[in-house]
């Protein structure tokens, strides 16, 4: 009796994991491994990696994301390990940006100027929206029938699928510069 109660937990277990589809972002690990790449030289860096992989470092670091984090992460949309506060540099055609994780996006600002865009993500609306100078604008809706609507800068509002189609047709819907083919 007990071996068969061990099987069905067994069963479900593995079921939840590999129907859930919950491939994840790999915080922890990732979070490991770029640690690893700042604490000195090459050589330094290569002790480490091969002291955290005797010592199974990365091994339960990568179990406890692909088992716990990367599910909890899947089902309630938000990642436990999101580094709120953090801020990356993005290099741009128009020169670098500061891009702060904000608890419910993120904020944007050119590096050398002071003012800030906010791509803010509203969860009871299940929007995505741009705010700067303490104006607010939609910029999209995800619709729980796998679509999305999309507020163009003209004020109307495009539904595209969620796939390689529907992401084309936003694309030429936002592009507003035209190309030129060359003789």
């Amino acid at each position: 009796m007990k071996k068969n109660k061990l099987t069905l937990v067994a069963i479900v277990l593995s079921g939840s994991f590999l129907f859930s589809s919950c491939v994840g972002s790999f915080g922890l690990f990732n979070r490991l491994s770029s640690w690893n790449q700042t604490i000195g030289t090459k050589f330094v860096n290569e002790l480490v990696f091969l002291a955290f992989n005797i010592v199974p470092v990365y091994g339960v670091a990568y179990l406890a994301d692909a088992l716990v984090i990367n599910s909890i992460e899947f089902w309630s949309g938000s990642n436990p390990m999101a580094n709120i506060g953090d801020v990356k540099k993005v290099k741009g055609e128009n020169g670098n940006y500061l891009v702060k994780t904000l608890e419910n996006g993120y904020s944007i600002t050119k590096e050398g100027e002071t003012v800030s865009m906010d791509l803010i993500y509203d969860k009871d609306a299940n929007t995505w929206n741009v705010v700067s100078n303490g104006e607010s604008a939609e910029l999209i809706k995800m619709n729980n029938n796998g679509t999305a609507d999309l507020f163009l800068p003209n004020g109307e509002r495009m539904n595209v699928t969620l796939d390689a189609q529907g992401m084309l047709a936003a694309r030429q819907a936002t592009q507003t510069n035209l190309m030129y083919a060359a003789r």
